[in-house]
């Protein structure tokens, strides 16, 4: 089976949908959108909490940008750092308040309700209760499910990326610089997997944090969309960086669940379980609203010196209680359900993996090295967040490099569709062996724990080479059960898994020195860590 369209979006959170969104505008244009989740409301951008940055009333460019820079720990790209505080901001105005009329806080005179988030030197965030992000996927949504010329299907998981050097029947095709003209997609529900073809593909599939043991990602965030850009050639960058959020809920059946950014901008403070207040001895400037990855390592430091289970973070008595359920309502309940009383009580916190700093290399127009193929969003790489993303940035990125996209590919015109008939149907490698849920079950938990005691938040030399020698071992089981096995969402996720896990490993052991949300205990150096890629390729890394 083969279905043509104009555009192929892979991803329904705001990069993806914002693209959609833009490309919509020109009514002659057929917009594929899909996503492997069966509602097309999930994904990461669902579960923002705290909020999305914008330009509040004491706010300016400079300061904005001042911010990610001051976060990205020195490896931000100036240029587009600027580029974002500066249309950022104006594209949230026009987009989300002015068109889609997101709800977000006001305060008693209907002004909006901005605040302060850990990093930002002034009140820029705004918000929806403690669930902006559900508020802003469920706007765009909603809007793209009324655009005649947009199709969301949803239950379709994207296997590979259909690449003229790869998958073209024309022998000549691989002398030619690489091309994107689609994909090959399973139908989940029917088990088929069909080409796709589009003269132009965009990437939003969102973060990497199911890698790990402990992350605030839900559970679709496998790295997908990276391992089919890096098995296609696409440049990767910045794999080692992933940033880890602080505050998760530390408490059995309900483990990980994000506890925001704002309850610390709020006025939250860091505790040890015996009371005392620690993050001033570690960041005497910024204290609880450092940014995440000196929270975090702080935290990590505590818990492993005195072998604390959990810290607290105590927003009781800093806010009344009614203000903490108003303000509150996700966190509040969620806690009450697992026992908590935060308007009582400190929440027990940990911190987990959730933001992917690395990524697919995308220019200021999101057009990686692979031509026809775009990348926006937490799957791509522009140079924004360096070593350490700002706190409620990741929507802004989201929703203006999605919008930069769209813009770009409506204004080309050398994208051109590929004939179907040099793209052969997809080949499953068995029709009759079906995975073994055990088994994935079990290759899934030894890829999180290898990630989470080896390539966490503190890693050395030693650490990563385990590290490295263990995922070699697993890609390879795993590849072989790929190739011998009927393909089915699980299947892939383990195998996007594997080789993501490798590809952070693998630039994690080639940095050695520290910066951002890469720390090396082993660092040679402090401050001079340079943008660069992901070296080496793993073994069968080009899909067949």
């Amino acid at each position: 089976m083969c279905t043509e369209t104009d555009v192929l979006v892979i991803g329904s959170g705001i990069a993806g949908a914002a693209a959609a969104l833009r490309l919509a505008r020109d009514r002659q244009r057929a917009i594929t959108v899909i996503t492997r989740a069966w509602d097309p409301e999930e994904s990461n951008t669902r579960y923002a909490q705290g909020g999305i940055a914008a330009r509040g009333p004491d706010d300016d460019v400079d300061l904005l940008v001042e911010d990610i820079l001051a976060a990205g720990a020195g490896l931000s790209l100036p240029p587009v750092a600027r580029l974002l505080a500066e249309e950022g901001p104006p594209v949230v105005e026009r987009l989300l308040i002015d068109e889609l009329a997101v709800p977000f806080d006001r305060r008693d005179d209907g002004t909006l309700s901005y605040t302060r988030e850990g990093g930002h030197t002034v009140s820029r965030v705004l918000h929806v209760g403690d669930a902006t992000g559900a508020a802003v996927e469920t706007a765009l949504i909603r809007r793209l499910q009324e655009l005649p010329n947009v199709t969301l299907t949803t239950g379709v998981t994207a296997v590979d990326l259909i690449t003229s050097s790869h998958h073209s029947q024309d022998l000549h095709a691989i002398y030619s610089p690489i091309t994107c003209h689609g994909a090959y997609v399973l139908h989940r529900q029917t088990g088929e997997v069909q080409r796709l073809l589009a003269p132009a593909t965009v990437l939003a599939t969102g973060g990497i944090g199911q890698i790990y043991r402990h992350t605030s990602n839900p559970p679709g965030a496998r790295g997908d969309g990276l391992a089919m850009a890096y098995r296609a050639g696409a440049r990767v960058i910045n794999a080692e960086f992933v940033q880890f959020h602080p505050t998760t809920l530390a408490f059995p059946g309900a483990d990980n669940f994000l506890i925001s950014e704002t309850v610390r901008g709020e006025g939250g403070r860091l505790l040890t379980p015996d009371g005392r207040h620690f993050m001033d001895a570690y960041a005497p400037q910024w204290g609880d609203l450092a940014p995440r990855d000196v929270v975090a390592r702080a935290i990590h430091h505590e818990m492993l010196t005195h072998r604390y289970p959990h810290v607290l973070l105590d927003l009781a008595s800093q806010m009344d209680a009614p203000q903490i359920r108003e303000r509150f309502p996700t966190i509040y309940q969620t806690c009450l359900d697992a026992g908590i009383d935060i308007t009582q009580e400190p929440i027990p916190v940990v911190p987990a993996a959730h933001y992917f700093c690395g990524g697919v290399h995308a220019d200021a127009a999101g057009r990686t090295t692979l031509r026809g193929l775009y990348a926006v969003g937490e799957v791509s790489c522009t140079g924004v967040h360096g070593a350490n993303r700002l706190a409620s940035t990741s929507l802004l990125e989201g929703l203006l490099w999605g919008q930069r996209a769209g813009h770009d590919i409506a204004s080309r015109s050398d994208l051109r569709p590929v004939d179907p008939d040099t793209i052969p149907p997809w080949a499953p490698a068995s029709i009759h062996g079906v995975a073994d849920p055990v088994l994935l079950t079990r290759d899934k938990r030894a890829i999180q724990n290898v990630m989470w005691l080896y390539v966490g938040l503190a890693r050395n030399t030693h650490r990563l080479a385990r590290a490295l020698t263990e995922l070699d071992h697993l890609w390879g089981v795993i590849d072989n059960f790929y190739r011998a096995t009927r393909l089915d969402d699980n299947l892939i996720g383990l195998r996007s898994m594997a080789q993501t896990a490798w590809i952070v490993t693998n630039a994690a052991w080639h940095n050695r020195q520290s910066r951002g949300a890469h720390y090396r205990q082993d660092a040679e150096a402090e401050h001079f860590a340079s943008f660069h890629d992901t070296e080496g390729p793993l073994p069968n890394s080009v899909s067949e």
